[in-house]
């Protein structure tokens, strides 16, 4: 008998009335400071961050509720800056009692743990470092902070229809059921989502790329409570070997997404049934829960040249959108409203020109543009642009760099969006991942850094350099590295007669190079003295050796004949690409790997290397 799946109730969410704007009955086109349309967490950030600072502004929104109807978590995992934001804003102790604070996570590559992390250990804030909470409660308690403050023309059931750049402003025509109005702004912010209509009518290209990868969600309650922990598995075996998150949420709701086949039917990966089956195979069958919520899901992503055009302005997923890995979605909407909304409060307010505006561009543009680098180089390792058997390997057959990529790339703390980036004339050489004494030396506080140098004659070495102008011991014939992009060209038109010996570069805001700087009046505990590249002889040539030089070729064979047995021909291929990449990085020398490959396929059927 098939197992019947229990749905818990539906969320009840909140609406507010349609009010008829007065623009409706006097027929007049009115002119408003600043407009903003969209009311998801971006847009009605923007609003209550301006309504804290005493700026009116009137927020449009089609809708009259929060969330997403019929949808339940969406966006969950809210990140420490954002979390600040929240503070700042009102709203961060209704967040903290409502929502799950978490901190522990670990990592499994099938039945292993590969990675764990506490980011709790790190922290310095007085917020937790992550708090999960489905978006419709951080929408609704935004709203419910923005009518207490009761500086914002909220307009529910208001949709903008056209949008039209004027001299000086911009000009909305707008459709409620009561009827159409046209009103003007001198500023518009466009904080519509993913699929904006005003960029569209403006012709502003987004540069989207599609994803075929899918998701399957499922929002369960559990009968039996389980550790408040995130979980995630790269290779799942419940899961034939895909991606599976696991959440726990606001009301006891664990959000458990499944990777699913690149070819799936959507309709029917998210029927109750299939849903329960899969949750079956991952947690047996006497473990009771219901359902709250299923959908499937695909992702894009999208990143616009510019987040300012004239008057208009795009903050959130109208201006970016990458894969979910690393919550760096909504966090970035949220600090892009927080990064422009003191500003149009200054300018509003007529304490700074307009030109402080254009900052917001200057600034949230390429911190988008680097979480679109990261959130994407892990949407590749978990869904490769090639087969299943690809993608075994890419996870399974370099257990160390898989451990490196999914202990620092995926998890949160790496992905956390809330890190600075320098910009414009800031000191480009003081990331706020350094300790104090290195962030003390690199804005200029006199102490000097070991820099790694290329020298003149072709040598690798080590200089130091003071930070405040002054100088200090370094190689006579040497000069300090080059900023990108001439820095990579120097070093290769340097590294002459020493070969294989290369400089380190100090690059800014890059946490890997930190055990290579020593403060000249005293270093950092832990971090280690660096010690200058000598010059070496010229590495020898390593040409392909076709000769047998296994010591017991017949012990390999019987021993590779071993592992084949009981294999099905998929599988054999699979451990055969395996071994390959394990001897390959053995190997560590490219131009011999590819010789080997060309002379493979070149001898593919005569005398084969090991014994018949």
């Amino acid at each position: 008998m098939e197992e019947q799946f229990a749905f818990a109730p539906a969320y009840e969410l909140p609406s507010w009335p349609f009010v008829p704007p007065p623009e409706l009955a006097s027929g007049q086109v009115v002119r408003h400071p600043l407009v903003i349309v969209g009311a998801g967490p971006s847009g009605l950030t923007l609003a209550c961050d301006l309504a804290q600072r005493g700026v009116r502004a009137v927020l449009l929104d089609e809708d009259d509720t929060v969330g997403v109807r019929g949808a339940s978590s969406r966006g969950i995992c809210y990140a420490q800056k954002s979390l600040e934001i929240f503070e700042r804003l009102g709203i961060f102790e209704r967040i903290a009692a409502k929502g799950i604070t978490w901190s522990f996570g670990r990592t499994f590559s099938g039945e292993q743990e590969v990675y764990n992390f506490n980011l709790q250990t790190a922290s310095v804030s007085r917020q937790p470092p992550f708090i999960n909470l489905q978006q419709f409660y951080i929408e609704w308690f935004l709203v419910e902070r923005i009518l207490e403050l009761g500086l914002t023309d909220l307009r529910w059931k208001s949709r903008v229809t056209r949008v039209e750049p004027i001299a000086d402003g911009v000009r909305l025509e707008v459709e409620t059921p009561a009827g159409r109005y046209t009103i003007e702004a001198d500023r518009l912010i466009d904080a519509t989502g993913a699929n904006s209509a005003i960029r569209t009518g403006l012709g502003i290209e987004a540069h989207a790329s599609r994803s075929t990868d899918r998701w399957c969600i499922s929002d369960v309650r559990f009968r039996k409570p389980l550790p408040t922990e995130r979980w995630t598995w790269v290779d799942a075996p419940f899961n034939e070997g895909r991606g599976v998150w696991q959440h726990l949420m606001a009301d006891g709701v664990w959000r458990i997404d499944y990777q699913m086949p690149e070819d799936c039917d959507t309709a029917y990966i998210s029927r109750p049934e299939v849903a329960g089956a899969r949750l079956r195979e991952q947690l047996g069958p006497g473990v009771e829960f219901e359902f709250v919520w299923i959908g499937p899901y695909g992702y894009r992503d999208h990143l616009l040249e510019r987040f300012r055009h004239g008057r208009v302005f795009f903050i959130g997923d109208a201006a970016h959108v990458v894969s979910p890995f690393g919550a760096r979605g909504g966090n970035s909407g949220i600090q892009d409203a927080a990064n422009l909304g003191w500003k149009l409060a200054l300018v509003a307010r007529g304490q700074a020109g307009d030109a402080l505006l254009d900052s917001y561009d200057a600034e949230r543009q390429p911190a988008a543009r680097e979480n679109l680098r990261v959130t994407s180089r892990s949407a590749r390792f978990l869904a490769p642009r090639r087969g299943r058997t690809g993608r075994a390997l890419s996870v399974r057959a370099r257990p160390g760099e898989h451990r490196a990529h999914v202990g620092r790339q995926r998890l949160p703390r790496r992905a956390a969006p809330a890190r600075g980036r320098p910009h414009g004339a800031e000191p480009a050489a003081a990331p706020d991942r350094w300790p104090r004494d290195h962030a003390d030396a690199a804005a200029g506080r006199g102490h000097a850094l070991h820099r790694p140098v290329v020298r003149t004659d072709g040598g690798c070495g080590t200089g130091r350099a003071r930070c405040d102008g002054g100088t200090a011991a370094a190689p006579a014939r040497g000069r300090r590295h080059r900023p990108r992009p001439a820095r990579a060209a120097a070093r290769r038109a340097a590294r002459g007669p020493c070969g294989r010996g290369r400089a380190r570069q100090l690059r800014a805001g890059a946490p890997r190079c930190l055990p290579r700087v020593r403060a000249r009046a005293g270093h950092a505990r832990g971090h280690r003295r660096s010690r200058p590249h000598r010059p070496g002889p010229p590495p020898r040539s390593r040409a392909m050796n076709t000769e047998l030089r296994i010591p017991d070729p017949d012990g390999f064979y019987a021993a590779l004949l071993a592992a084949h047995e009981g294999r099905s021909e998929a599988q054999s291929a699979d451990l055969n690409a395996r071994l390959v990449l394990l001897l390959a990085n053995q190997c560590a020398d490219q131009a011999v790997l590819l010789t080997c490959i060309r002379a493979a396929a070149e001898e593919e059927h005569s005398t084969s290397p090991h014994p018949t």
